[in-house]
């Protein structure tokens, strides 16, 4: 079985439970440093992939030349019936590979907020674990629009769109299900010491962000933990 391409397009990425989750249901990860500008792999190469996060803009091809390749790859790989699975800047370059609008967000959102599975979301082959108001990691400021043909499988209560499916092998994820409590407590320590303030920019403490993981991110982790085994077993039969 081919691995799975884990796409990096942000230096501070972890990948969080994914590795592990995905080892666990029998695959090996490949990991493509995207943000390194390095050729893209072929994706023959390879039996699914996932889009990690990031904190620019899907649009920002000057400051970030790299996205170019990402989404060229995105495009691609949805078109040759790839297994794709895209998180946070993941979900945008999969909606923008797609020719769609990726405007601000109507908030900006960062730490647990309730997500809202639609009915759409019960036989999802990945997110039919979800429940009305479990509480999910943000930290985003722009938001998509939903891609032709696109299935819209969770809302929030202040930004609409949290998870769409395009076709049956391509998911866009806004919300972070992969991160861990580390990385949590990383992303905050590296705002800190960049100069940035949470608090100011994005209207929550980074007491309260570090209060709701201690109360809610164990729970988050697993139903992660799940989405990316779910993942690979779509990638499994898609392959056999």
């Amino acid at each position: 079985m081919r691995p799975v391409l884990l796409m990096q397009n942000d230096p501070y990425e972890s990948f969080g439970v994914g590795p592990a989750s995905i080892a666990d249901a029998g695959l090996e990860v490949e990991v493509w440093r995207a943000i390194e500008a390095g050729p893209a792999p072929d994706l023959g190469d390879v039996s699914g992939v996932v889009l990690y996060g990031g904190s620019c803009n899907v649009d920002d091809l000057s400051g970030h030349p790299f996205l170019a390749g990402v989404r060229a790859l995105t495009r691609d790989a949805v078109e040759r019936g790839v297994p794709v699975l895209g998180i946070c800047l993941g979900a945008q370059l999969l909606a923008r590979a797609l020719d769609r609008a990726v405007p601000p967000s109507p908030v900006r959102e960062v730490g647990f907020e309730p997500i809202r599975p639609t009915s759409a979301a019960s036989d999802d082959l990945l997110l039919s674990h979800l429940r009305d108001g479990d509480m999910a990691f943000q930290w985003h400021q722009d938001t998509v629009e939903l891609p032709e043909g696109a299935v819209l499988l969770a809302r929030g209560d202040r930004v609409p769109v949290q998870a769409f499916r395009v076709g049956d092998r391509a998911w866009g994820v806004q919300f972070h299900f992969e991160v861990d409590r580390e990385e949590i407590d990383w992303w905050v320590d590296v705002y800190r010491d960049k100069g940035g303030d949470i608090a100011r920019e994005w209207g929550k403490s980074e007491s309260a962000v570090r209060d709701e993981a201690e109360r809610y991110a164990a729970d988050a982790e697993e139903r992660g933990r799940e989405i990316f085994r779910r993942f690979a077993k779509v990638v499994q039969e898609v392959a056999s």
